[in-house]
């Protein structure tokens, strides 16, 4: 496995992409709480896994333009958020996933004259989730479109989650969604993921996420489709998912 740096980074905010305004992220963290069950006659901590948990910190400038990192952090939206970090651009590469509430927006202006801004995202409802990308980085189609299929090594038994973030459409509708196949579609025929499309689209900009069937059998390759009733000219997206390997109950 080649090593990598965390150059070339994206970050995507409810279908808002800010990369542009980010200095830094900070953190990416997530995972379950350990529990102290040990009883007075060992010898040795005792530990459960309790509630899973995810944050992302993030470090911003101050810019002035409309639907960068100040104008839509600084608005403190008391709403979940879905945030998505994404460490490549290339089909597979893997992307930071968290749905989450915006705790702060503190400035800091210290004695070198640097003006920037702190943010903690923590997770809500779900925790940080590590995808895989199933568009090539911000994915443009201009007419329903099959993308490529991904390799994820071997099927699995215990179902997906996938998160899209939406940055710009036009058109009437598009609706995004997931398929599965064994071999890529050589011999065994694309079909739909049963739980895996998203919400229509018909505005812009937006995010989701969804997940399927805890016991959900999917295939090894994966793609992410788009298609219309009414028509659409341009729709600007990323889309990534997580196979999982093992029962969850999130």
């Amino acid at each position: 496995m080649t090593e990598r740096t965390g150059l070339g980074f994206r970050f995507f905010a409810d279908g808002y992409e800010i990369s542009g305004g980010i200095n830094a992220i900070d953190e990416i963290g997530g995972g379950a709480a350990p529990l102290d069950y040990t009883a007075i006659n060992q010898n040795a901590m005792d530990r459960r896994l309790g509630i899973r948990n995810g944050r992302m910190g993030l470090k911003s400038f101050l810019d002035g333009d409309p639907d960068t990192a100040h104008d839509r952090l600084s608005a403190m939206s008391q709403s979940n958020q879905i945030l998505t970090a994404l460490a490549g651009s290339t089909l597979g590469d893997p992307a930071a996933c968290l749905q989450a509430k915006q705790a702060n927006y503190d400035a800091t202006r210290p004695q070198d004259g640097s003006f920037l801004f702190t943010t903690q995202a923590q997770s809500s409802s779900t925790p940080l989730e590590w995808q895989e990308l199933l568009t090539a980085g911000l994915r443009t189609d201009t007419a329903a479109t099959n993308g490529t299929g991904v390799d994820f090594a071997a099927a699995t038994n215990f179902g997906l989650q996938a998160f899209l973030q939406v940055t710009e459409f036009t058109g009437t509708d598009v609706t995004v969604k997931l398929q599965q196949s064994s071999d890529n579609g050589a011999t065994d025929a694309w079909a739909d993921v049963v739980g895996g499309s998203f919400a229509q689209i018909t505005t812009d900009p937006q995010a989701q996420r969804i997940q399927t069937a805890r016991n959900l059998a999917v295939e090894r390759y994966l793609r992410v489709v788009t298609v219309t009733t009414g028509g659409f000219t341009s729709l600007s997206f990323v889309c990534t998912v997580a196979k999982n390997v093992v029962e969850v109950i999130i």
